[in-house]
């Protein structure tokens, strides 16, 4: 075969990429590159498993959130108030927990309910009264911070004892634990809220991938004037993307309050920031109509990943972190423009 012919092939296969996975594909390559780099340059303290699975640990509510975030991103929109909601859903868990005598149960319904009243209400607001959704979750965000402070004022730890042992509870990861530096054999291990951000992953992934509704998601998202001559309720479908994105803030707060264990008006802050960050890092297009959760996923790794290595440096200052998101994200706004112009080019 001519080198022509060989190039005119290559062209071709690049052009039947599509968008999505070709953001999908850039991204998961650029964790790789980061992390390999860690190992390398830092230590083989990135090496050990354990590190990994810390940083899942430690982003497991962001995950969700970040579902949540790029979900409503797919559709043209954008929802600033889940880390307020966040907050607000630790207080009221904690504060039932502790000074009302609640049960997990109970609390996890509380954590449900309030991202779902979250969802309805910004989801009726943008979709049949056509508010834009920036305005409407930016009042979401100061209306949950205020709750917050009225549920209660103070930060206390929860001392509900099933609910301690419940956050203390740890999943052993067979095989892939390490020896420390006394000799001793640890266990690798990831809490449970690391196993419901995967199975959050994986619905949203399918449910994207391969449902009808999925598609009207994209669609909606692409062309909303197109979507609607194709017979797909818009208003319905941006309804629905706001109410799964409070259901998820709803799960994903109560993971978050199992992680930190705590109530405080202080929680998950900046937290909406560092979703909206994930999804446009994992591909996610503000314009709308373009996505992928599995990238959403490695944009909340590449995140994390950012902040260890600017940590594990030395660069303990907090602006740094600042400014290496801020460069990441230039650069990934900077690539997704390149694909606008690939899009228009077809």
């Amino acid at each position: 075969m001519s080198t022509s012919n060989k190039a005119g092939s290559f062209q071709d296969k690049m052009k039947n990429i599509t968008d999505t996975n070709l953001l999908l594909t850039i991204t998961i390559v650029v964790f790789f590159v980061m992390y390999i780099g860690a190992i390398i340059f830092l230590g083989a303290g990135f090496l050990k498993p354990q590190t990994f699975f810390n940083i899942l640990n430690a982003q497991a509510a962001l995950i969700i959130l970040s579902c949540g975030m790029s979900l409503v991103m797919i559709t043209g929109g954008i929802d600033i108030s889940v880390g307020g909601t966040t907050a607000l859903i630790s207080m009221c868990c904690a504060v039932y927990l502790d000074f009302k005598g609640g049960n997990i149960f109970m609390a996890v319904v509380i954590a449900l309910l309030i991202g779902l009243a979250f969802g309805l209400v910004q989801g009726f607001l943008v979709a049949y009264l056509d508010i834009q959704p920036f305005i409407v979750t930016l009042a979401g965000m100061f209306f949950a911070r205020g709750m917050t402070t009225i549920v209660n004022t103070k930060p206390f730890n929860v001392e509900n004892e099933v609910f301690v042992a419940l956050k203390d509870t740890r999943v052993i990861v067979p095989g892939l634990g390490s020896v420390n530096k006394l000799g001793k054999y640890v266990n690798a291990y990831v809490e449970i809220g690391v196993i419901v951000a995967l199975l959050v992953v994986i619905l949203m992934f399918c449910m994207l991938r391969w449902s009808k509704l999925g598609r009207q998601f994209y669609a909606v998202g692409g062309n909303s004037q197109s979507a609607l001559m194709l017979g797909i309720n818009v208003k319905k479908v941006r309804f629905l993307a706001h109410l799964i994105c409070g259901l998820l803030t709803g799960i994903g707060g109560f993971v978050y309050f199992l992680h930190v264990g705590s109530g405080s008006a202080s929680h998950a802050s900046g937290a909406e920031m560092n979703a909206i960050a994930s999804s446009i890092i994992g591909g996610t297009m503000l314009t709308g109509g373009v996505g992928n959760i599995i990238g959403t996923f490695f944009g909340v790794l590449s995140l994390s990943t950012i902040q260890n290595i600017v940590s594990s440096s030395g660069r303990d200052e907090a602006w740094w972190t600042g400014i290496t998101i801020a460069a990441m994200l230039c650069l990934f706004l900077v690539v997704q423009s390149v694909v606008m112009a690939r899009k228009k080019g077809k």
